[in-house]
């Protein structure tokens, strides 16, 4: 199960990541025992039963479950332990993934986490930000449930859920988030994340986008690029051919996004997302950022 095959990382980094995570898993552990208890251990720390599925092993199930969303009783079968010890296992690491943000290349010790985070390096680095929306299929809720439509893309006619990728002119993600149910608009997702606020925070910094950004390029001329507006249909031939090279030049500058976006996208649940909607957002950050960390060479 640790083959690269099955976990998605080669297993020198997969040693990394086990040894980054055990401590942050100990101390989890420990609270919610104290939590539990109520009161401080009495037991010297390791007295009582073992654990039935060891650390590692719950690292390597979590990520084999990330790669091919594998359901958690065929995973058991494999480890000889009941379906809920693979789900709680699961449930305990997927988290401390997803905490460990987006890394950077030739800055070990950096790791972007938020909106903010990611302007500030790019201001302080001269990157010039590529945003771009992506979406996933999710599940459809009930039909009796509020806020069902809400999940309906215009654009994909299906239940998604959807996020807001950020990538540097080399397509490494940089960051993954604003997620909002599939109806939302793309830039209205991104303003609720407070992207106007930075933008005037860091005047220096500059993006590149697609068509629909267009309310942010007409908000922000000096640092948000967009495609060009088609002219109209009586428009002269030249006026038509000028548009028509803006717009392949904005779009090469840009596709580096759509690569970033790519990536995360080799591992089965963000192909099509079967688990529960409450997790997806987990999960997405999850994979992001192990894929951040093989694009920044980590």
């Amino acid at each position: 199960m640790s083959h690269r095959i099955c976990t998605g990382i080669g297993r020198r980094k997969l040693g990394k990541l086990i040894a980054e995570l055990a401590p942050l898993w100990l101390a989890q552990q420990e609270s919610r025992l104290r939590a539990r208890r109520g009161r401080d251990r009495r037991r010297a720390e390791g007295a009582g039963p073992d654990y039935e599925l060891a650390f590692t092993d719950r690292v390597i199930a979590t990520l084999v479950v990330l790669r091919f969303q594998l359901p958690h009783a065929a995973l058991a079968v494999f480890y000889g332990v009941h379906r809920s010890t693979i789900t709680r296992a699961v449930g305990e690491i997927r988290p401390l993934l997803a905490q460990r943000g987006f890394a950077v290349p030739g800055q070990p010790g950096l790791r972007l986490r938020t909106l903010a985070d990611v302007f500030a390096y790019a201001a302080a680095e001269g990157v010039k930000l590529r945003i771009d929306g992506t979406e996933v299929q999710v599940r459809r809720p009930a039909a009796a449930r509020p806020g069902r439509r809400a999940f309906v893309s215009g654009k994909k006619k299906q239940n998604t859920g959807k996020a807001t990728a950020i990538s540097d002119g080399a397509g490494r993600l940089l960051w993954l988030g604003a997620f909002r149910h599939g109806r939302m608009h793309d830039v209205t997702a991104l303003r609720t994340e407070g992207i106007e606020d930075l933008l005037r925070r860091h005047p220096d910094v500059q993006a590149e986008v697609d068509a629909g950004y267009q309310g942010l390029a007409r908000d922000f001329p000096a640092q948000v690029s967009a495609p060009p507006k088609k002219p109209g249909k009586n428009a002269a031939p030249e006026e038509t051919a000028g548009w028509e090279q803006r717009r392949h030049q904005q779009s090469s500058q840009r596709i580096c996004v759509e690569h970033a976006i790519a990536e995360p996208k080799q591992w089965r649940p963000l192909q099509r997302y079967l688990g529960r909607r409450d997790y997806f957002q987990e999960t997405a950050l999850a994979i992001a950022g192990l894929v951040s960390d093989r694009a920044a060479g980590r």
